[in-house]
């Protein structure tokens, strides 16, 4: 068991933000990674939706004999994380919620500015964290829709891409934030123009560092971590077009892959073709 893969999905590319940290942490470990790139984004579709998505793309990796899962993916988790945990009860399943209260603890301000989805800011499990942490500071929640397709498309640094960001960063630097959460996995993509254009004074903070830390110890905890010689491999797996993710992934993260498609149908996701990595 502790020989099997990790399994990481995402609605698309965004998971990459992840799987590049749990790689770094965990350099022993192989990983399956699905993006479910014919249904992204998922920030803007109903919470039935995302739950069968993510139920059906568990049921893959799963059946690929995964031992833990990552739902790299902070929409997803805020809405699919209890339905996937009571489905496959055996299994680690870890989420992503938005770091607030490290925000909480850094601002100066007493401002914390929080980017993520329409569906990310109505779960039940941002709600929770910012009622639990931020009681004492005040949190401008900016809804950032269009932001997860320009990663997407590779649209990562010019005029356009900075054009977006700064109507996104406006508010938040209008109510005085000094700390920014990036509250969805695609958006660490485009940290470094958000750096730039909000200067060295603004913490941003992505979760992706944190969540590999914490799988790290709940796979040592649960006897489940490959031996330190043990070669990874790593499978990634796509339900739209695997020759444009495999030029994502490469643009991204730097891996050489071939990817495998996948299809949805009303059920499971079935594999279409299939290449080694």
């Amino acid at each position: 068991m502790s020989g099997a893969p990790i399994g990481i999905f995402d609605s698309g590319v965004g998971g990459l933000s992840v799987w590049r940290q749990i790689v770094h942490c965990l350099p022993a470990e192989s990983t399956h990674y699905v993006a479910d790139q014919a249904h992204v984004p998922y920030g803007n579709r109903s919470a039935v939706e995302i739950q069968e998505y993510c139920l059906a793309i568990a049921e893959h990796l799963v059946s690929e004999g995964c031992k833990a899962i990552v739902v790299a993916c902070n929409t997803a988790s805020a809405v699919a994380l209890e339905p996937l945990r009571q489905r496959f009860p055996q299994l680690p399943i870890l989420g992503l919620e938005p770091a607030v209260k490290p925000a909480v603890q850094l601002t100066r301000s007493g401002v914390v500015g929080v980017m993520a989805t329409p569906a990310t800011f109505q779960g039940q499990l941002y709600r929770a964290t910012v009622g639990r942490t931020a009681s004492a500071v005040t949190v401008v929640e900016q809804v950032c829709i269009g932001l997860a397709d320009l990663v997407e498309q590779g649209d990562l640094e010019g005029p356009h891409c900075d054009a977006a960001l700064q109507r996104f960063l406006a508010p938040m630097l209008a109510a005085g934030a000094d700390t920014i959460v990036l509250g969805c996995t695609h958006y660490p993509f485009v940290i470094e123009a958000i750096r730039r254009l909000v200067g060295p004074s603004m913490a941003v903070l992505d979760p992706a560092p944190a969540v590999a830390k914490h799988l790290a110890d709940v796979l040592r905890q649960g006897a489940l971590l490959a031996k330190s010689s043990a070669v990874a491999e790593h499978r990634f797996f796509t339900s739209a077009d695997p020759e444009a993710f495999d030029r994502a992934v490469a643009r991204l993260v730097g891996a050489q892959c071939s990817s495998e498609a996948l299809i949805w149908r009303p059920g499971p996701l079935l594999r279409l073709a299939s290449a080694p990595v």
